[in-house]
């Protein structure tokens, strides 16, 4: 960059009292208007944040450090990072606003870290794991809209953890995916398959993450769940989970994905849907049915909720790219 031809603001003299102004008056010479707003309010919390804390040099640099340790820790089947915002409760708060639903559709949860785009695509009826020790679970699922119209030919990502409580991607010795898959919704839009029943588990606990979660005397535990994620042009993209009742931990899930719609009971396969499926008489069954939003219907949502939340804060905005950046005409 020719620094002969940037404009760049006088700065001087800056203190606790200026520097936040002068900061964002620096980062405002883009034309990018909603990098310009995500930067004016990421500098001004996090300058506020110092200055109700009172911040010391030595607690900003283990921040750092820890910030640090979570990237080095991190690598193509950890994201310590997606962790970190999971416990913090962010992730959760992000997929809320950007995906927000209806009363009468299926609600998000978390994606977690150990999602993969190496599963292979299974067919109806198909088993998902490989693993022996994990008790046998029929999954007969169906996808519809909020009218209740089947929806053909979803991508549905599926994954969840070995009987011990390990994702495949935990392993180091793995030859390949495990425990997860990938399958299309049929023309009545179900789809089912065998896997086997969830257990609970910690998130790892082993690093920078693990260590502030002792340090909050917070446990690292994750009640029992299978995940799901939906994919089909037009609609929005659903990450979600199910949850099993009566899980010790259905009530302080570590990463706060648990919501009371998506907590769901294991049923037993009688005479008739043991024949039909190929399963033991007995054997555990989970049944549930997903509700899907259009595109068209998520981002009016959003409009609504964004422009009602910029309301409340006393902001004057307007969309941009379904976004909010300042109303300045």
């Amino acid at each position: 960059m020719d620094s002969s031809k940037v404009q760049v603001p006088v700065l001087k003299d800056l203190n606790i009292d200026n520097i936040t102004e002068n900061t964002i008056i620096i980062n405002s010479q883009g034309n990018d208007a909603r990098l310009k707003y995500v930067m004016e309010r990421l500098v001004t919390h996090l300058h506020d944040f110092a200055r109700e804390t009172r911040l010391s040099t030595s607690e900003w640099m283990a921040a750092l450090n820890f910030l640090v340790r979570v990237g080095q820790i991190s690598s193509d089947v950890r994201h310590e990072f997606i962790l970190l915002s999971d416990i913090l409760g962010l992730s959760l708060l992000v997929d809320a606003i950007d995906h927000p639903k209806p009363a009468s559709s299926t609600e998000g949860s978390v994606l977690g870290p150990f999602h993969t785009h190496e599963a292979e695509t299974i067919v109806n009826g198909q088993e998902m794991t490989s693993d022996p020790q994990g008790e046998p679970c029929l999954v007969i699922c169906k996808i519809t809209d909020v009218q209740g119209n089947p929806i053909q030919g979803v991508k549905v990502d599926i994954w969840e953890t070995d009987s011990t409580g390990h994702y495949d991607v935990q392993y180091s010795e793995r030859d390949g995916p495990d425990g997860r898959c990938v399958m299309k919704s049929d023309d009545k839009g179900d789809f089912w398959f065998k896997a086997i029943v969830p257990v609970p588990y910690p998130i790892p606990h082993d690093g920078p993450v693990g260590q502030l979660l002792k340090l909050l005397n917070r446990h690292p535990w994750r009640p029992a769940h299978m995940h799901f994620m939906f994919e089909k042009p037009g609609w929005d993209h659903l990450i979600t989970a199910l949850y099993l009742r009566g899980d010790p931990y259905e009530t302080s899930d570590a990463v706060f994905g648990v919501k009371q719609s998506l907590v769901v009971d294991l049923g037993r396969a009688d005479e008739e849907t043991a024949q039909q499926y190929g399963v033991q008489v007995g054997s555990k069954v989970l049944r549930h049915d997903f509700v899907l939003v259009s595109d068209a219907e998520t981002e009016k949502l959003r409009d609504e909720n964004a422009l009602a939340a910029m309301k409340k804060l006393g902001r004057n905005v307007k969309l941009l790219n379904h976004l909010p950046v300042p109303d300045l005409d």
